[in-house]
């Protein structure tokens, strides 16, 4: 059994030099825990991957908070995930610090750029989510499956704030399509309850959060309709180029997209509505675990959990996708729209990296802006 010291120092390493998100995330946590410190075989490391897939919230922190707590305990999930979480949100939250405050024209034309680009990330990690869930997909629920894709890309695109409903209600209905309605039932207060949460800026901006870290099902690129919607129109606590600049600041800092509320917090309400922001979005994560872990094995076996996810799962793949279209609208000026379509194919002709994408989207920005373009 390791050390709490080995555990904060291993998995902040990869808090660290965690780049690309949950693909590299879960490479990184199995190389650590499987192949070069043995502290976990590698059917007890697929179990966890398979569970915290069925889980709503960032599943790469998640499986760093299940991995330290099968290495070493209740202590061990919780300094393990905080370092896994903490040095990407100082930076983020630094760099939210430089963007949103009155930075120097090429700082903002890299933001530009790079936020320009971010539609186009979505649809590569919309696409990238829907080849495998197609093919678990039973072929006698594919049409349901299409359905729930579609209605997700839908409310992503026309309903913001909404969005959350539409998922909920998606995974109740499969699970009331292949079991008794009570099974519906017990599940139906959950979301109705938080859609009850509302009023003042940090009581708001908690509300965002809890969406954030407690039903993003689907991975982190799905908390963007979840918060463009409220961060910019509803709560005005951003602008349209702010909140791209944000989804690109998250992508490109080591650790959990969703660090990227961090930034809406901020926006918010400076220092201390990032730290909250983070605090209710990453909370949920270590609820899930800590409360959780022991009854992994039933619950990713549970009839009903499992078909709750495969209704709110695709939907929240067509949400990713269908948040293309408000990121694409975002964008403001017209040399942006070229530095998308070259984003576009560096992603899905060159077959780069995300974070080479953005950097060189953020760069030609900058170019862009020193050379005369206009910004918003």
């Amino acid at each position: 059994m390791p050390t709490l010291g080995a555990v904060a120092r291993e998995w902040g390493r990869i808090g660290v030099v965690g780049f690309g998100g949950p693909p590299a995330h879960i490479a990184l946590l199995r190389e650590l825990v499987v192949e070069r410190r043995r502290w976990l075989g590698a059917e007890q490391f697929e179990d966890g991957v398979a569970a915290v897939n069925l889980l709503p919230g960032p599943a790469s922190t998640q499986l760093a908070i299940f991995t330290a707590w099968r290495t070493r305990g209740v202590a061990g999930a919780l300094v393990g995930g905080l370092c896994f979480i903490v040095p990407g949100l100082v930076l983020i939250i630094a760099l939210a610090a430089l963007f949103l405050g009155d930075p120097p024209d090429w700082i903002r034309g890299a933001g530009a750029g790079a936020g320009a680009a971010v539609a186009a990330v979505a649809v590569q990690a919309g696409l990238l989510l829907l080849r495998p869930a197609w093919s678990r997909s039973a072929a006698g629920a594919r049409r349901r499956f299409v359905a729930y894709a579609l209605l997700g890309g839908i409310a992503a695109a026309t309903l913001g704030p909404w969005l959350v409903a539409v998922l909920a209600v998606c995974g109740l209905v499969e699970v009331g399509w292949r079991r008794a309605p009570r099974s519906a039932a017990s599940l139906a207060p959950f979301p109705a309850l938080l859609l009850a949460l509302s009023g003042g800026t940090l009581a708001s901006l908690s509300w965002v959060a809890l969406k954030v870290g407690a039903l993003s099902y689907g991975g982190g690129f799905v908390i963007i309709p979840l918060m463009q919607a409220d961060a910019v129109e509803r709560y005005g606590w951003m602008t349209d180029t702010e909140f791209l600049n944000a989804v690109a600041l998250g992508q490109v800092t080591p650790g959990p997209v969703v660090h990227t509320v961090a930034v809406v917090g901020y926006a918010a309400a400076g220092l201390p509505g990032a730290l909250l922001a983070a605090l209710v979005a990453f909370a949920p994560s270590f609820a899930f675990v800590l409360l959780g872990a022991q009854r992994f094995d039933r619950f990713v076996a549970n009839r009903d959990v499992r078909a709750f996810f495969d209704g709110a799962g695709p939907a929240a793949i067509g949400a990713i996708l269908g948040s293309a279209i408000p990121l694409t609208l975002a964008v403001q000026e017209s040399w942006q729209y070229g530095v998308l379509g070259l984003a576009a194919l560096v992603l899905f002709t060159a077959r780069r990296g995300i974070v080479f994408t953005l950097l060189l989207a953020g760069g030609i920005g900058a170019v862009a802006v020193l050379l005369g373009a206009p910004i918003a």
